[in-house]
């Protein structure tokens, strides 16, 4: 156990989950020294200087706490304190059953708290290679997008080498260039959701030909190429380019994103055959993101793709879509259950790079990170969280808790993975008698109970 220090803990990085980290560990009482590269270097994939700037989408997804194990997440992170999860709320914008937030405003929201915090120290600097010796407690949070340097420096260190994988970026449209002559507002099924009306998205129809020329357009569309030492980079599933989706085959988009399900077209009257959504990216309603349409097609090809998509004919681009390559560690050989390198437990590892993948899943290995942190800087055992619990679920995914296979099965076995109901221990003696319709809810009521006694407090209004 490690004694009481006065000494500062390092947080490298300053995305969603190095801020999360920051934060838990300054509520706890401890100092932070948050190192955050940028502008001193500048990644492909960021647009800002801004901590915790959302690269991608700018939807947390569903914020269904009894039915969605992303939602729940939520829930389980508020009852935690959450920096990310009280700025998401502060700064939502309408997105059906979804949390979604104004990602310039989300952002500013992040950044004034912590700057505003006594106790964090914000450095715009690069920590090129492994940390100063005498940092004795270091968070690395440094995201998909590693510098070179350090990430070689780990992997010198380790003897192992990450993986990788490529993740996508959507393109934003200028709303008021959007034809809803063409186009309507409507959420699947008219779901309400935070900040939304039930009419949240706006949905550009297509009918079958259309739908086949686009889908023609798709594959023909000239891509980003490869460099020969990316090339037998995988994606990862769960965000993959829509033209890699097409490859798959012909139908494969019209039941993914561009399902038409839950929807019908108030110009027709008819439900479409397939339909590209957009979602609201900013408070003022201005920009919006299309949905599951992250792509690797050139900048010239895309404008002319999606411009043959019904009610885009005219549509200006604030950002067009991207592709690049993120990488993350083979955790379950390299961390041990308090997120610690086994080489260097005077590091810590948190975020994307430990091989959770989204927003939400990210910022919350962040909390646990500065959670684990503070408890030693106190002296304390790092107890974590349930397996029962949605943090606990994700811990046991990148340290190997639920998949005793992986050590023997190789760094393959190891892959980027959403919170999903899958990851949690099944219900006592009696849940398989409950219909599946029940099993989800009772799992989430489980979940809350087992987190309020691990924080150790009494068990909250689950919906707060």
């Amino acid at each position: 156990m490690a004694n009481p220090s006065p000494l500062p803990v390092h947080v490298i990085g300053g995305g969603l989950a190095g801020s999360e980290a920051a934060w838990q560990l300054a509520r706890a009482g401890v100092g932070v020294v948050l190192h955050e590269m940028r502008p001193v270097r500048r990644t492909d994939a960021h647009q800002t200087d801004s901590l915790a700037e959302l690269v991608c989408s700018n939807s947390f997804r569903s914020d269904d706490w009894q039915h969605n194990a992303v939602g729940l997440l939520h829930a389980e992170m508020r009852r935690c304190g959450s920096l990310i999860l009280m700025a998401a709320d502060a700064h939502k914008v309408p997105a059906g059953g979804a949390l979604a937030v104004d990602r310039l405003g989300f952002a500013a929201e992040v950044q004034q708290r912590l700057l505003a915090e006594p106790l964090v120290e914000l450095c715009r600097e690069e920590i090129a290679g492994l940390p100063p010796a005498d940092w004795d407690s270091v968070i690395v949070a440094t995201g998909p997008l590693t510098s070179p340097a350090l990430a070689a420096a780990v992997r010198g260190l380790t003897g192992a080498e990450s993986l990788a994988f490529f993740d996508a970026i959507a393109p934003i449209v200028h709303r008021e260039t959007v034809d809803m002559g063409k186009a309507w507002f409507q959420s699947r099924y008219d779901k309400v959701g935070p900040g939304g009306d039930g009419a949240d998205y706006i949905n550009c129809p297509l009918d079958r030909a259309q739908y086949e020329t686009f889908i023609a357009a798709l594959l023909a569309g000239d891509k980003t190429r490869f460099k020969d030492w990316e090339k037998d980079t995988p994606y990862f599933e769960g965000c993959l380019p829509i033209e890699v989706m097409a490859e798959r085959g012909p139908e494969t988009l019209r039941f993914g994103p561009m399902k038409p399900v839950g929807l019908s077209d108030p110009h027709t009257g008819r439900r479409p055959y397939a339909v590209v959504q957009l979602r609201q990216d900013n408070a003022l309603g201005t920009l919006y993101n299309l949905v599951g349409f992250q792509t690797k097609l050139k900048h010239g090809e895309q404008v002319r793709i999606f411009r043959s998509i019904p009610g885009l004919e005219q549509a200006e681009f604030a950002r067009l879509g991207g592709l690049h390559r993120n990488t993350y560690l083979d955790s379950p050989r390299l961390l041990d259950r308090a997120l610690r390198l086994k080489a260097m437990p005077r590091l810590r590892f948190a975020g994307q790079v430990t091989g959770v993948e989204g927003y939400v899943e990210s910022a919350a290995i962040g909390l646990l990170a500065g959670r684990f942190a503070a408890a030693e800087r106190a002296g304390r055992e790092a107890a974590p969280p349930p397996a029962t619990t949605a943090l606990g679920a994700l811990l046991n995914h990148i340290t190997g808790g639920h998949i005793g296979q992986a050590i023997e099965a190789g760094p393959r076995s190891f892959q980027p993975m959403n919170v999903n109901f899958g990851l949690f221990p099944p219900l006592a003696a009696g849940g398989s008698r409950l219909r599946k319709a029940e099993r989800k809810p009772a799992m989430a009521e489980r979940a809350l109970a087992d987190l309020a006694a691990w924080l150790g407090a009494p068990a909250a209004n689950a919906a707060a």
